[in-house]
């Protein structure tokens, strides 16, 4: 506790880094803050660890940011540069460590079938196992999407005196009736395309993004479901699959009750007549998140086992809801993963009473990163005081 008054984002990057065998190395420094990133090898494919401090003052506790599928660390929560959760949270008192998943350094080839949620879970654990015996500070879980989902693993299955607070930002705990058995469907084709020896999948996000940007009124290769016979141009597939996610094929679209963005879409006699627009989150910030990507893979192993958690299906992976002792902040989103609190009663049922579950009305899945009100909107609600 002594290093409370003297710690700095440097001393914080080299004490985490001599624990991981991991040297740090600078990346950028602004008026106030520091950023360091550390690529932690351990015989497989690397995984970086973003550490960002205030150069002000030193931190009261730690928060550790948990990516989506497909996601990382910068593209989900460090943008917009200019305004986005780790700098809401620095200010806010804490040292920002960031834990990117390995699949986003990995092409498809060297991603196995044993990529699951206990993987991921074993990665981030030494991180959060290192940082803690290196600061002794309390700590913070933020995750969103599949990170959500396994920061609530992480605090059932690593229960700590020092972990204060989990936040899970618009992920999906066990559903009932129909929900369950359709999540059981999902899981069991993720399981068929790993025994076919298949062990990741490519969104395509960034690739669209990009196209969406340099070339917004060309032609795509995709059909209007209106008219067959024409094509979206690359802005009208952009906005398409953003806002109607949900209606989308894939095994695992049907959980987004509309989309990963709030907005409009109203088809026109031409595709050049089509009319869209997001309501929160700008196109170009959808294409700062996802330039910023890897791979963008996700491996099939962590979504049959979020496939499994979705349908209560605890013999293939089971999330110990009732060892989560720790303040849980749960916020999901209307148009994303909707307003199924299961895995929050389940917390509570366990007899954790520090438990809430909010749906944020109005938003998509990344709306609450990535919406230019998203620091009134939705920041206050995972950051309660």
């Amino acid at each position: 506790m002594e290093r409370r008054g003297t710690l700095t984002g440097e001393v914080a990057a080299q004490s985490l880094g001599d624990r991981l065998g991991a040297a740090p190395r600078p990346v950028e420094r602004g008026i106030g803050w520091t950023h360091a990133r550390l690529d932690v090898a351990d015989g497989g494919v690397p995984y970086a660890v973003d550490v960002v401090a205030d150069t002000a003052s030193a931190p009261r506790s730690v928060a550790y940011l948990l990516p989506g599928g497909g996601l990382n660390f910068t593209a989900d929560f460090f943008t917009p540069r200019s305004r986005n959760l780790v700098h809401h949270l620095r200010r806010a008192g804490h040292l920002v460590v960031g834990i990117t998943p390995r699949e986003d350094a990995a092409d498809a080839a060297r991603v196995g079938p044993d990529w699951g949620l206990a993987a991921h879970r074993a990665d981030a654990r030494r991180v959060i196992a290192a940082t803690d015996t290196a600061l002794r500070l309390p700590y913070q879980l933020v995750g969103h999407s599949a990170g959500a989902a396994l920061a609530l693993d992480l605090a059932g299955a690593h229960p700590s005196e020092r972990l204060r607070r989990v936040v899970a930002i618009d992920t999906t705990g066990p559903y009932a009736g129909d929900l369950a058995e359709r999540a059981a469907r999902t899981r069991d084709a993720f399981q068929e395309l790993i025994d076919q020896g298949r062990y990741a999948n490519d969104p395509g996000l960034k690739g669209l993004l990009a196209r969406a940007l340099a070339d917004p009124d060309g032609a795509s290769a995709v059909p209007r479901p209106v008219d067959p016979s024409t094509r979206f141009t690359h802005a009208g597939l952009a906005h398409f699959a953003l806002i109607r996610t949900g209606a989308l094929p894939g095994p695992a679209n049907w959980i987004y009750h509309q989309g990963h963005a709030a907005g409009s879409y109203a088809f026109g006699a031409t595709p050049a007549e089509d009319r869209f627009a997001l309501t929160h989150s700008p196109l170009e910030v959808w294409g700062e998140a996802t330039a910023a990507l890897g791979s963008g893979l996700v491996p099939h192993a962590l979504l049959r086992d979020l496939a499994a958690v979705w349908a209560g299906d605890d013999a293939t992976y089971r999330i110990a809801w009732e060892r989560i002792g720790a303040e849980v902040v749960w916020v999901n989103t209307e148009l994303g993963r909707g307003d199924h609190p299961r895995g929050a009663e389940l917390v509570r049922e366990g007899g954790n009473r520090r438990v809430g579950f909010t749906v944020v009305p109005g938003y998509g899945h990344g709306d609450p990163l990535w919406s230019t009100t998203a620091d009134t909107d939705a920041w206050p609600l995972l950051t309660p005081r």
